[in-house]
């Protein structure tokens, strides 16, 4: 190893100018604080210096950073750098958060018509006695937010839930105050049972107007059911009246009747049973003609009457007077054609 003598200082007072004896070669050494320090002698100095150039993150920072509320592994894992290194800076931090933490729970909770008697602690162990759980579990904790606020969280385990409540801390006098932030927080604050549960929030954009148009559905009326008609009903068809017999004739006057004279009777002979009068062909009744069919709003009844007129015409039978055979009949036992 060769050795340099001190030659003096650079033009702009930053460097030390040495040279070598031997050669005659100069080199210029920065003045900066290890410089300062060996010259001193300090090796404690050079120890941490040492150890400060050999980080990626300054300790300024890892420090803002556990104080922010990170946990040693996330910030060794953002300065890429050993656990045990970063420990170090973030120790004196780790204690600042566990002591305002501790200082939090003996704060007193803002009601609405001002601080409440109780501490805050005293408050959530009361809560934790109503709903069966152990408050000895809780793990309190605490960070400064970035308003410069701090801000104090109770984690507790309810079986496999995880749940967190938060709330603000203010120090002051007789312990300082303490405000909820989330639903978590309230409700620890306010343990009665028979207070109403609160509706159920969206969490996101799409959830709220989702849940808008499920309010605007049900308070739309639903619109009125389609009408669907009765089956019209089947035509009435008019049945045929079955052939009625005609009506027999009213008997002529006896004015208008004129019989030629009979002559004298005789005693008549026995007459056998004679056979049924057929009557003449122009007496039968006409064949039935098809009734038309009559509209469906009619009736059965009213249609059949119609219907009787329309089919029977008047006709005139035979007259309703016993058959007299005359005596040529008696006597030749010939059938009268009458």
């Amino acid at each position: 190893m060769r050795a340099l003598r001190v030659v003096g200082l650079d033009d702009d007072g930053t460097s030390v100018i040495c040279e070598d004896p031997v050669r005659g070669e100069r080199y210029t050494i920065p003045c900066d604080e290890r410089l300062r320090a060996a010259a001193r002698g300090d090796v404690a100095r050079l120890g941490q210096i040492a150890a400060e150039n050999d980080v990626q993150m300054r300790p300024r920072e890892i420090q803002a950073r556990i104080r922010a509320g990170e946990s040693v592994d996330q910030v060794a894992a953002a300065a890429n750098m050993p656990t045990h290194r970063i420990e170090r800076f973030a120790y004196p931090v780790l204690l600042e958060r566990s002591r305002t933490a501790e200082l939090a729970q003996r704060a007193h909770p803002i009601r609405e018509d001002g601080p409440d008697v109780q501490t805050l602690g005293e408050v959530i162990a009361h809560s934790f006695g109503l709903r069966g759980q152990d408050y000895a579990a809780v793990n309190w904790d605490s960070w400064r937010g970035e308003d410069g606020k701090w801000i104090i969280q109770a984690h507790w385990q309810a079986g496999r839930s995880e749940n967190r409540a938060h709330w603000t801390f203010h120090p002051g006098a007789h312990g300082g105050t303490v405000s909820p932030i989330d639903d978590h927080a309230i409700d620890l604050l306010d343990p009665s049972p028979n207070r109403p549960l609160r509706t159920v929030r969206p969490v996101t954009e799409l959830a709220r107007q989702a849940l808008e148009l499920e309010h605007q559905a049900a308070a739309t009326p639903a619109p009125p059911a389609p009408v669907v008609p009765e089956p019209a009903p089947e035509p009435v068809v008019a049945r045929t009246p079955e052939p009625q017999p005609a009506p027999a004739a009213a008997p002529e006057p006896e004015a208008a009747r004129v019989e030629p004279p009979l002559p004298a009777p005789a005693p008549a002979p026995e007459i056998t049973d004679p056979e049924p009068v057929e009557q003449p062909p122009a007496a039968q009744a006409p064949k039935q003609q098809p009734v038309p069919q009559q509209p469906a709003a009619q009736s059965q009844p009213d249609a059949q009457p119609a219907a009787r007129k329309a089919e029977a015409p008047p006709r005139r039978g035979k007259k309703n007077h016993p058959i007299v055979p005359s005596w040529e009949d008696v006597l030749l036992g010939v059938r009268s054609q009458r």
